[in-house]
């Protein structure tokens, strides 16, 4: 059996703004909005090139945001995206300070020996960023 994650879905407030988010720094591909119009269901789906893997953002209505701190719930706490080396990891931090994002985590050697931070997307997500 060849089993893989094929997506991983984040609800979201303002799916373009996270949509923008994730092309501009990341280089993703995208496909077409998809549209339920019964129950107001809007999503994108993001891909690097050959990448198996993608990433769902997903907005309805109806979805509530609970108040306490994301990240730090029962659940996904975060996902990790490789860029290729630590220098890539060190400028995209940086890239991130300088246009105004929260870094919650600075480049580092982890005890397990990713090299990576951690930075907040828009809104409040955990992302780390790996060598």
């Amino acid at each position: 059996m060849n089993m893989k994650i094929e997506h991983i879905g984040i609800w979201v407030d303002d799916l373009e703004k996270m949509r923008n988010f994730y092309l501009t720094y990341f280089n993703f591909e995208c496909s077409e909005k998809y549209k339920n119009l019964k129950n107001g269901f809007t999503s994108y789906f993001l891909k690097f090139g050959t990448c198996v893997t993608r990433l769902e953002l997903m907005n309805r209505p109806d979805i509530l945001d609970e108040p306490s701190k994301r990240g730090f719930n029962k659940g996904i706490a975060h996902f990790a995206i490789s860029i290729g080396g630590t220098e890539a990891v060190d400028l995209l931090t940086e890239r991130f300070r300088n246009d105004g994002f929260t870094i919650a985590s600075e480049p580092r050697t982890t005890g397990d020996g990713y090299y990576e931070s951690v930075v907040l997307d828009p809104e409040g997500n955990y992302l780390e960023i790996s060598a």
